[in-house]
């Protein structure tokens, strides 16, 4: 499952594209410094977009990825199968994710490292949730499901993408998560070998 993934465009670029949806973005944080990241791995700090609760605006803030678990060992990932979330989701904003294989090469003690970006578009969203815990505040999660046709010869689960124009009814926990929650058609991803 994802466990690292990337992001290299700016806040502006973001609260642009979500601007073409009729999603006002606020900063009540102040604008978040981006900096172009090819890797954003577990416990690390990423943007995420989620509702503010006095209104219908959303707020880009940056979170950690991932908080601890009842083993202490970090939840970066949930399965999705069967829930609502009917609270605290969020959209994870990335521009590529990684997927991680045994080697071809069996010399190779490193695994194949794979990117998967969207074709045609700047940026996506994995669907998340968020919460706050007692020993790190604020963190996120990215929400998991069975493998569509791009990832299933690569893994046998994958992050719930969203398509563009169901980032704002995921923000809304009035639209049901399992009507939103559906793998992307063959075709969508671009799959890089990158090591």
């Amino acid at each position: 499952m994802c466990n690292d993934y990337r992001l290299m465009v700016d806040a502006a670029s973001i609260a642009r594209d979500f601007a073409d949806l009729k999603i006002k973005i606020r900063f009540a944080e102040g604008i978040p410094n981006l900096e172009a990241r090819e890797d954003i791995k577990i416990t690390d700090v990423g943007p995420i977009v989620r509702m503010i609760e006095e209104g219908d605006e959303a707020e880009l803030v940056q979170r950690r990825w991932s908080w601890p678990g009842p083993n202490k060992r970090p939840v970066y990932n949930f399965r999705s199968e069967g829930r609502e979330f009917t609270s605290n989701r969020c959209l994870i904003v990335a521009d590529g994710f990684y997927e991680f294989t045994d080697a071809k090469d069996p010399k190779k003690k490193r695994k194949d490292k794979w990117l998967f970006t969207k074709k045609d578009e700047p940026i996506f969203c994995i669907a998340g949730i968020w919460r706050q815990t007692p020993d790190v505040g604020q963190a996120f999660t990215m929400l998991t499901m069975e493998p569509g046709p791009d990832i299933l010869p690569y893994h046998d689960r994958q992050i719930v993408i969203l398509e563009r124009n169901l980032w704002a009814d995921w923000l809304d926990p009035t639209v049901s998560a399992k009507a939103l929650i559906k793998p992307l058609q063959a075709g969508t991803l671009s799959v890089e070998h990158v090591g």
